[in-house]
Parts: C-alpha cells; sequence; structure tokens
C-alpha cells in the first residue's frame, strides 16, 4: 500500500459542500499518516483527465468528495483498475454511499473510514454497469424518471428530494406510455408499453428513492424495474411508494434479475448515476467485481 493518496474533489458539489467537505476529509487522511495530493479539474473533462494520470501514476487509492456526478466520474477513473475509490458523498442525492451504507454529509467520518479501511485491507469489491465505455454504479434511468432527472436538474432554485418531487408533478401533465423493445440476456425481443424502465445496480436514485429496492451491488446482477402502462392516477398513488420500496408489491410492477438488457425507445433519453448517457438504443451489461470500494 503506497501512502500517497489523491482527493478528487467537486468544488461546487452541494451548493458549496464538497470544497469545505475536501479540509476535514483531507485532515482525516492526514493524521492517519497519508499523503494527500489534490485533484481538482477546469470542466468535467479535465478532471478525469488529472484523475486517470493519478490511478495511472499508482496512487494508493482516489478518493472521490462530491455528490453522485464525482462519484460517477471517478468510476470512470478506476473501474477495472484494482486502485480503490473512498466514497465522500456531499453532494445532493448521494446514492451510490446510500446503497453501500456509508456517510453521508460528513465527511470527517467519511475521510476516517477511507483512512481505516485503507490501514486494515478492507475492500468491497462491487459490480458496475457498463454501457460502451462508461461505466454507473447505482441506477441507469430511462422513460417517466428521466424525463423527471432532466426536469429537476434544470432546477436550479430548489434542492435536494423535494426538487424530485416537483420534477414529477410537473411531467406528469405530459405523460404518455412509451413503446419499448427490450431484450433480456440475450434472449428473444419484447415490444412493451411501460411508463419507465430503470436498471439498477444499486437500490436508489433521486436522493433515496429505492426504484430498485432489493438490488445487491456484488452480486453479479442487475435489478430491472419495469413500471407498466398504467394511468396517471394509477402513477400518483404507485409513485410516491417509491421511497419505501413498497411499489414493487404493485401488479403493474415487474423486476427482472439480469446480467445485461437491450433498450430501445423513440425520443427517449438514459440517465445513469443521474447524469445524461444519451438516447436510445443502448445495451447495459453488469460486471462482476469491477472496482474495489473502500468500506469497513
Amino acid at each position: 500500500m503506497t501512502s500517497e493518496i489523491t482527493l478528487f474533489v467537486n468544488p461546487t458539489a452541494g451548493r458549496g459542500r464538497g470544497a469545505r467537505a475536501a479540509q476535514p476529509a483531507a485532515s482525516a487522511l492526514r493524521d492517519a499518516g497519508f499523503s494527500v495530493r489534490t485533484v481538482l479539474g477546469e470542466d468535467a473533462d479535465d478532471a478525469l483527465r488529472r484523475a486517470r494520470e493519478a490511478v495511472s501514476a499508482g496512487t494508493g487509492a482516489l478518493i472521490a468528495v462530491g455528490g453522485d456526478g464525482m462519484m460517477s466520474l471517478a468510476l470512470q477513473a478506476v473501474a477495472g483498475t484494482g486502485t480503490p475509490l473512498g466514497v465522500v458523498a456531499v453532494g445532493t442525492g448521494n446514492d451510490f454511499a446510500r446503497a453501500l451504507g456509508l456517510p453521508i454529509r460528513d465527511p470527517a467520518a467519511a475521510g476516517r473510514l477511507a483512512a481505516e479501511a485503507l490501514k486494515a485491507g478492507t475492500e468491497r469489491a462491487i459490480d458496475l454497469g457498463r454501457v460502451g465505455e462508461r461505466w454507473f454504479g447505482s441506477v441507469l434511468a430511462s422513460g417517466f424518471d428521466s424525463r423527471v432527472n432532466d426536469r429537476g436538474n434544470r432546477m436550479r432554485w430548489v434542492g435536494g428530494r423535494f426538487k424530485y418531487d416537483l420534477a414529477i408533478l410537473a411531467e406528469l401533465a405530459a405523460f404518455r406510455p412509451i413503446p419499448y423493445r427490450i431484450r433480456l440476456d440475450g434472449g428473444p425481443v419484447r415490444e412493451i408499453e411501460a411508463t419507465l424502465i430503470a436498471v439498477g445496480n444499486g437500490s436508489t436514485y433521486g436522493g433515496g428513492m429505492r426504484i430498485c429496492a432489493d438490488a445487491v451491488m456484488d452480486d453479479g446482477l442487475f435489478d430491472v424495474t419495469v413500471v407498466g402502462d398504467c394511468s396517471r392516477s394509477t402513477l400518483l398513488k404507485v409513485f410516491p411508494k417509491v421511497y419505501k420500496g413498497t411499489h414493487l408489491d404493485h401488479p403493474d410492477v415487474t423486476v427482472h434479475r439480469v446480467a445485461s438488457i437491450e433498450l430501445a425507445a423513440a425520443g427517449v433519453t438514459a440517465y445513469a448515476d443521474g447524469e445524461p448517457l444519451g438516447a436510445l438504443p443502448l445495451t447495459a451489461t453488469c460486471v462482476p467485481g469491477a472496482v474495489r470500494v473502500l468500506s469497513p
């Protein structure tokens, strides 16, 4: 284990919490005897380039400080490399940390946990989803939820879960079921009408919405939640249940556990880890043990 590690910081995460969180996290790591180098970046592309350079140079760990967008960026740098990932979750959603049971909005505790894990050699190998060259750790959203995500991202004046609640109400006004073509694990193509299809490596998105409530991050499989063709009134009844995961009991909701899925639908943009992924069609594959996360 090298004593030099890299702090990968998003200074704007959580309305400035990223910058404020970097110092207590770095202090906890230095107090444990580690040499800490901080990597920022002029933009996402520059930050990712610098993170990849740190990984290639043999850093002992990449410790990401920020929200789910920063965790997503960090995954692109460490997936498949063997370099462990530390998580200091101080963003708005923090779904990646939540799924792993890691501290949320407590950078000193997160820094101490990462230091202890590095010293003890306790790392958890988890699966990641992959679409082309892009990795994701939590949930790939398509359909009604991705449109909600798109609208929520435009709401700069409000934060947290309330933002997504407002975006849901706004999107309901334009709601229409979506014709999908799906293929599960290379099987036959199926044509279905659905409200949304969510591909879960982790269990939550949108700041704790348990859309794929039973997903396990190290079982080698996605949990694919399909909300079928339902009315606005049914959707209004079902969607609030997503915060507890009880929507999975509704007859219009089905779950498939698969290692890969092909998704196609006209006019639908996919999001992964809350970040725009691109328009359908796409193929998502679950890659077992793709990253090692510092955990107790």
